[in-house]
């Protein structure tokens, strides 16, 4: 029986988000003839009268569309619709407008492509709706709970890498210190993998603590090697070492992860006055073109998502486990996350090359 099914991207944008929408899209369509309808700026397009939806086809996927970094449909990231912050200062639950909007379509399933906030909401969204749901987890912070990669992630730390690659250059020319802060979130993954293959003197990740002045001491002992330079890398999370965080406050008004980067540096002139420079990467990290990963497991997720809508398999979420795609129980995940513990795999990498990451 032919079905309609909806699409969505939630949240932060990442490289990936195109090439999922394009293989939902062509096995919807090529392998069950179903419709697949794009909902644009996530779930703010059915909030709309009228509402933002577009009719994707796979004609629309002949060019560059997948190439491409960030989604055509458009994302929001903008606080929780069951309790939506209003210009006036209060707040209103807009889920029933939602669901609303979800039924005058008369889809038969939706597919949202979002990190673990987003899964939480449209989770709790499509319950309440008695909508049928599959996620798809993307995510740069790659910190979805038992899903290795998710989409995003393997292009943020390509770009990370690089950066180290162009940064170490120039820091040896000019006998500098060079920290670099890679976003994350309250994850260190980025930082942790970044870092290692781009060979990184110290990381410094959220889930482990530090201590400036084994920070110090690890540089003057780099100096002590006849080495003049060091390359630093930092996620955007780890806080100060009293304990607070690094924040930047927005002229409108946000607060967001912000300045760890500046404060390390300064403290690592202060302690060793060796010169410093910071590269915040920001935005860089999700507005590339996916690299040859993302877009396989883009594309994996997305031809498994559609196989579910037609086993009709709801409320559950697509992951990568084993080198391979499976699905589990939404539930099981909604809302938490994927850290770093010490005893990780990498860890031990990086202390093995002799990377200090912390007070182990």
């Amino acid at each position: 029986m032919s079905k309609k099914i909806g699409i969505l991207t939630s949240g932060g944008d990442c490289a990936g988000l195109n090439t999922v929408i394009r293989a939902v899209t062509l096995r919807a369509v090529n392998k069950y003839n179903w419709q697949v309808y794009g909902i644009k700026d996530g779930t703010l397009g059915l909030m709309t009268n009228p509402l933002n939806i577009v009719e994707l086809k796979p004609t629309d996927f002949d060019g560059h569309l997948m190439r491409m970094g960030g989604t055509f449909l458009g994302s929001n990231n903008k606080g929780n619709p069951f309790n939506s912050i209003q210009e006036n200062g209060t707040r209103l639950d807009l889920s029933d407008q939602i669901i609303d909007g979800f039924k005058k379509i008369k889809l038969d399933a939706l597919i949202g492509i979002g990190g673990d906030g987003s899964m939480k909401i449209l989770q709790a969204l499509t319950k309440k709706g008695g909508i049928n749901f599959v996620g798809i987890p993307k995510t740069i912070d790659n910190d979805v709970k038992e899903n290795e990669l998710s989409i995003g992630y393997d292009t943020a730390v390509d770009i990370a890498t690089n950066a180290l690659d162009m940064l170490q250059p120039t820091a040896a020319s000019h006998r500098r210190a060079m920290i670099l802060e890679v976003m994350g979130r309250d994850a260190g993954h980025i930082a942790l993998n970044a870092g290692i293959a781009g060979g990184a003197d110290v990381i410094l990740i959220p889930e482990i603590p530090y201590s400036l002045k084994s920070i110090s001491r690890h540089i003057e002992k780099i100096r002590s090697t006849g080495r003049n330079h060091a390359l630093v890398v930092v996620a955007e999370s780890v806080k100060k070492e009293d304990g607070s965080k690094a924040t930047v406050k927005f002229v409108d008004g946000e607060v967001r992860l912000g300045g760890i980067g500046a404060y390390i540096g300064d403290e690592i002139y202060k302690s060793t006055e060796a010169e410093t420079r910071v590269t915040v990467l920001g935005h860089v990290q999700r507005g590339a073109p996916p690299t040859h990963r993302d877009r396989l497991i883009a594309s994996a997720f997305g031809v498994y998502a559609v196989d579910l809508v037609a086993q009709e398999k709801f409320n559950r979420i697509v992951v990568w486990q084993n080198r391979g795609v499976t699905d589990i129980d939404l539930d099981s995940i909604a809302g938490k996350s994927k850290t770093i513990n010490k005893n990780d795999p990498l860890i031990k990498v990086a202390e093995g090359l002799g990377i200090y990451v912390g007070e182990l």
